[in-house]
This record gives structure tokens, C-alpha cells and sequence, in this order.
């Protein structure tokens, strides 16, 4: 089945926004997870599902604090970890805030990957702080 930018634009006008009037979306500060396990997360999801409420925006702050190509990967691969938790949860936008960034060329390149791996998963991803994507 294609999805054309057609059929996804009728999809979006078929949604009853009263649809599920018992869901209340809120928005997870990623501080607040105890990991991106998929065991905890799916524990998590039951949790805000049995008390009415659905993620549906993920928050983190991060910083690439280092001059060091090492550094930043390792940094992108946390922030990474974020993305999957978040498509796994159902959340719709992650949003990042860079706190700090040693090497903009750098850390650039790092969010362009990572938003293409929200894409892919299904999470739109914002950028916002000290360098954006």
C-alpha cells in the first residue's frame, strides 16, 4: 500500500478530534524516565493508558559539551535511544533543547541523523537551544 501525501492528508481529515474524549496527551520530561528499556516503557505505557493519559510529546535536554567526534556520537547515540522510546510509547514530537555545543559543524550532522531516524520511526523532532538542525 503507498502512502501518498494525498492519502495521508485524507487520514488526517478523517480524525474525529472528540474521538477518545477519556485520553488526556501530556508531555514526558525524558529526566523523568527510569530507562528506555522496552520492558520499563511498556510498563510505562500501561500505566498512563490505565490513568487516562497519553504521551504524546517527549522533552530532552542535551549538550554536547566535548570538541570530540567520540564525544558527540556518544551523545547522538543517547539521544537516539530517546527516539526509539519515544516511537515506542506512541509519542508523536520529541522535542530536543541543546543546551551547548562545542563543534555546531558536528553537532549539526548528529540531529540531520537523528531526524531522519525520528522520521523513519515515526517521531517528528523539533530542535531548539544552541544549535538547531
Amino acid at each position: 500500500m503507498s502512502t501518498t501525501p494525498a492519502q495521508q492528508s485524507s487520514v488526517v481529515q478523517d480524525i474525529d478530534a472528540a474521538a477518545v474524549p477519556d485520553v488526556t496527551p501530556v508531555s514526558l520530561p525524558a529526566s523523568s524516565l527510569d530507562s528506555t528499556a522496552p520492558d520499563y516503557l511498556r510498563d510505562l505505557k500501561a500505566e498512563l493508558a490505565a490513568d487516562g493519559y497519553h504521551p504524546a510529546v517527549l522533552s530532552v535536554e542535551a549538550s554536547f559539551e566535548e570538541d570530540c567526534p567520540y564525544a558527540t556520537q556518544t551523545v547522538a547515540d543517547d539521544l537516539r535511544a530517546y527516539v526509539r522510546a519515544a516511537s515506542f510509547l506512541g509519542v508523536g514530537r520529541l522535542e530536543l533543547t541543546v543546551a551547548e555545543a562545542a563543534d555546531e559543524d558536528a553537532v549539526r550532522s548528529a540531529l540531520r541523523a537523528l531526524g531522519e531516524r525520528a522520521r523513519r520511526e515515526g517521531v517528528a523532532l523539533s530542535v531548539s537551544g544552541a544549535v538547531s538542525a
